[in-house]
């Protein structure tokens, strides 16, 4: 059974989602059939496939997937006809007793504890929905295919813990992961991608070539530079400096930590509560609460509600930004004022969600937040879609979607009135059809503060990630009084824009690692030539040619190691090192070094002024 969902939900599910819903029913089948003691919990579809959760006293290893897809096949080709069966409650509770339920209908004695609880949680007179597919029954709500024969393209993933209802009280579980597809061909393409995704992981490639850290004496989710990471974030970091000095951006530098009372006025706090870190009390207010003997509860409330002054991990940079702006007299001739940081920030992620660098706990964003009139709305918000994908270009990221996420109007999670709400989508919808993006609306998705402008980008195997951001707030600048002096020497309020290009280097970098399988262009590579002696009787030579490189402002090493230059090529080429420079002794006497590159076969012997000219170019160029 999937989790519960309305009847429009039900009716929207994709045709996709509805095969595999199937399939996890004829996954769930088919173990039954092996193991007929399994007690089934419930199986949705997920993004990517499918996942059944099941009580089994043999341990389910990757070993059986086998097995099973063999039996899944037989039950595909048995065409059974999946059937939508309404009982009653009571009749309900009787097969869940039997465990025939979530089970074959032949099982007698093995009651099902799982269905008792999720008929309970099913509200009364509503009706009680199971599907049916040869001689297994389980409550579900649907929809699914025609019968089973739809469901024969399909591939078991891996296995792991769960806990029912994620509450650990309730004993731990087996959870199986599969996937299908209406085809063999898209079955066979997806399993292509993932295998291609396990070579490019950054995970893998970060190590391999030390870019960077996760250490647990430091705490998960915690990013540690190496030095080859941390050239590839400050190529990063200098090349859209440069785009920003000529938009006329001022750079700051804010604190990691401020007042609680800051947050509260932004919003963050408590609207961001569950994500950020734990509030930090002041030393004073330790010791006090400490010597009256007060409770961590007594603490926490007293934050909470503002009885205690205390500090917070800052999880956004804006309100830093805001101060900022605040700190100045300011008229209408200042405006705009762009602000830009590259500002780390804290987030709370909970451990299993974390992932290498694409989902940590502390990241640093590429940030701004521009203040102007709102006659200047529209132009700041095209410069800041321009710089986003000026960005993709230059990385050769064009193939990309433009989300528009705007609030929902019955939700209560949104601070401000709905007329600057209306005004800052207008604005938003306004500039994306003016440059002639094609963009999709999604309700709901906004930020609690305003509506945002979201470029998801699609990477060189089909992957979706969503990277640069601009926001336009009319609701932050109200919240902090924001002011300037306008034409009419009265005050006015100023409208705040975010946005966040990279969006977190840490993610961003992440994804160029998978992008590129770690072979960055040369003008973003830690390491763009490697020298290569053929013995130590050319080092001399090597060191000469090394220095040459280096002066020219080519990131460049020398490989002193007595090994063959054979096996010296294929470990720089490990390395993705763009260019390899062998020097030996026809080399020498005529003043020339041997070009290699990693992709491509020998590229010949030229003369090193011209091999620095090329490669200086092709830097400058930020060439790909």
């Amino acid at each position: 059974m999937s989790e519960r969902k309305t009847i429009e939900e039900r009716q929207q599910m994709s045709d996709l989602e509805r095969l595999r819903h199937s399939t996890a029913h004829v996954m769930a089948t088919a173990i039954l059939r092996i193991w007929p003691d399994a007690q089934f919990a419930y199986g949705p579809p997920v993004e990517n496939g499918f996942y059944y959760d099941f009580d089994l006293d043999h341990r389910i290893t990757p070993d059986d997937f086998e097995k099973i897809e063999a039996e899944m096949r037989k039950v595909a080709k048995e065409n059974q006809r999946f059937e939508r069966v309404v009982i009653s409650r009571e009749e309900a509770k009787a097969l869940a007793e039997s465990g025939r339920l979530g089970g074959l209908s032949e099982r007698e004695g093995n009651p099902s504890q799982f269905k008792l609880d999720l008929i309970d949680k099913i509200p009364e007179g509503e009706e009680i929905s199971c599907f049916k597919n040869g001689d297994f029954l389980d409550l579900c709500a649907g929809p699914h295919m025609g019968s089973t024969s739809k469901c024969k393209h399909a591939k078991l993933m891996s296995v792991s813990s769960s806990f029912y209802m994620g509450d650990e009280s309730k004993g731990q579980l087996q959870r199986v992961y599969g996937t299908a597809f209406p085809t063999k061909d898209e079955l066979m393409s997806h399993l292509e991608r993932l295998e291609e995704a396990k070579k490019r992981d950054h995970r893998k490639l970060g190590r391999e070539l030390q870019l960077f850290h996760i250490d647990e004496a430091v705490g998960q989710g915690l990013i540690l530079w190496k030095p080859k990471g941390a050239l590839v974030r400050r190529q990063l970091q200098d090349f859209i400096t440069a785009e920003l000095d000529k938009q006329g951006y001022s750079q700051v530098f804010t604190p990691h930590i401020g007042k609680l009372d800051l947050y509260r006025t932004s919003g963050h706090y408590p609207y961001y509560q569950d994500s950020q870190y734990p509030a930090i009390p002041e030393r004073d207010t330790l010791e006090k609460l400490a010597d009256e003997g007060a409770s961590c509860d007594q603490l926490i409330n007293g934050l909470e509600t503002g009885t205690f002054e205390g500090y917070l991990l800052k999880p956004m940079n804006c309100p830093h930004h805001i101060k900022i702006y605040a700190s100045e007299h300011r008229s209408y001739r200042d405006l705009p004022v762009r602000l830009a940081e590259f500002g780390t920030v804290y987030r709370w992620e909970q451990s299993g969600e974390l992932s290498g660098m694409t989902r940590v706990r502390g990241f640093t964003q590429d940030d701004a937040h521009l203040f102007c009139t709102p006659d200047q709305v529209a132009a700041e918000i095209q410069g800041c879609l321009g710089l986003v994908k000026t960005v993709l270009t230059s990385l050769g990221m064009e193939e990309y979607s433009v989300r528009l996420s705007l609030r929902d109007p019955d939700s209560d999670k949104y601070v401000g009135s709905p007329e600057n709400w209306d005004k800052a989508e207008d604005a938003l919808r306004e500039a994306v059809q003016e440059l002639g993006l094609e963009y999709t609306e999604e309700l709901g998705e906004a930020a609690f503060y305003g509506p945002k402008i979201d470029f998801v980008v699609k990477d060189v195997i089909g992957r979706d990630w969503q990277l640069g951001t601009v926001q336009v707030d009319y609701n932050l600048p109200e919240r902090f009084g924001l002011e300037y002096v306008g034409s009419d020497n009265a005050t006015h309020r100023p409208v705040m824009i975010h946005r966040a290009p990279f969006g977190s280097l840490e993610r961003f970098v992440g994804l160029l690692i998978e992008h590129f399988e770690g072979k960055f262009p040369t003008w973003l590579a830690p390491e763009q030539v490697r020298v290569l002696p053929i013995s130590d009787k050319f080092l001399v030579e090597a060191e000469e040619v090394t220095a040459k490189l280096a002066d020219a402002g080519v990131r460049v090493t020398l490989d002193r190691n007595s090994d063959k230059v054979g096996a010296k090529i294929r470990l720089a080429r490990l390395d993705r090192v763009p260019y390899m420079l062998v020097l030996g002794a026809r080399e020498v006497e005529e003043g020339t070094v041997s070009v290699r590159h990693r992709d491509k076969d020998d590229l010949g012997s030229q003369p090193l002024d011209d091999f620095i000219g090329t490669i200086c170019e092709e830097i400058a160029n930020r060439s790909l």
